[in-house]
């Protein structure tokens, strides 16, 4: 194969057409992890750490269905010091409740497991993540790190590098923490505007996949309000009620402002034809993907 016929995941998603919505993984707890040596293809299940405590961390992680992501900064040369580490739980109410502390050591990273058990302070300003983990998928390189460049100029204090954070063929892909919102195929111009957006309280239905708190046909239902109605606050929409009838679905939504209005969106599931769905992987895969039949206000 030759570099002009390698094949190149969002390439061929960008292709078909593939829809984002209703791709953002369900997720309420994140653990970050700064390592600023190469990672692994496995992110944190590969590090080279003391059993013991890789054990523990990973166990106190499953318990609460935490994520675990391995972070860096953009900077060169990599900063010195003591590494850092995270963990961040998403709130509906929007508060950021986050812990914060630093590792030389392995053992240091234990503390991760006693941060799990506690909702965290609320004075921590929100963090923005950009996927560049090529040794798990090599879009994420080539598209996160110009994206990962551009929004680290704008806001140093906020950005970092992560490894995979899942849609490899949505790439470049940003999360927002800890909003719980995924954002995709974005580049070094429309990240920065889509961030900011986010920043400022509003999301926009363009580049985003979801929300980690709500189902795919759940993030779907948003998304399509966001796309008629205009952007809107992270929790301006709440989902009340779901009913599933084979693979038709209908979500009611609560809109908050500027007046209480609740719309039924009803969606349509399908099964798309089997695609490689990443650099890696060989083998076709089919994926779920919703079309919405109708919103309606009730």
């Amino acid at each position: 194969m030759t570099a002009t016929d390698r094949f190149f995941c969002a390439d061929a998603a960008r292709i078909r057409g593939d829809s984002m919505a209703g791709t953002a993984p369900r997720g309420a707890v994140w653990v970050l992890v700064e390592y600023r040596g190469a990672w692994p293809s496995n992110g944190f299940d590969g590090l080279d750490l003391a059993p013991e405590v890789k054990d523990l961390v990973w166990s106190a992680a499953h318990a609460v269905r935490a994520r675990i992501l391995l972070i860096r900064r953009l900077a060169r040369p990599r900063p010195d010091g003591p590494g850092r580490w995270a963990v961040l739980h998403y709130e509906r109410s929007g508060a950021y409740r986050q812990r914060w502390g630093t590792w030389t050591r392995d053992e240091d990273l234990a503390e991760i497991a006693d941060a799990l058990q506690s909702p965290g302070q609320l004075d921590h300003p929100p963090v923005v993540l950009v996927c560049v983990h090529g040794q798990h998928d090599i879009c994420c390189a080539v598209r996160g790190r110009p994206v990962a460049r551009a929004l680290s100029e704008r806001w140093p204090n906020l950005v970092w590098e992560c490894t995979h954070v899942g849609g490899d063929r949505f790439a470049a892909n940003v999360v927002l923490l800890p909003d719980g919102v995924y954002y995709g195929r974005l580049d070094a111009v429309s990240a920065v505007g889509v961030v900011e957006e986010h920043l400022a309280g509003r999301v926009q239905a363009d580049h985003l996949r979801g929300y980690t708190d709500l189902a795919p046909p759940q993030q779907v239902a948003v998304a399509a309000l966001l796309q008629r109605f205009g952007p809107a606050a992270r929790h301006a929409y709440t989902v009340t009620d779901t009913a599933r009838d084979g693979d038709d679905w209908r979500i009611r939504v609560e809109l908050h402002a500027p007046r209480p209005t609740a719309f039924d969106v009803r969606l349509h599931a399908r099964r798309t034809a089997p695609y490689r769905l990443t650099c890696r992987g060989l083998a076709p895969h089919p994926t779920v993907g919703y079309d919405v039949t109708s919103i309606e206000s009730v």
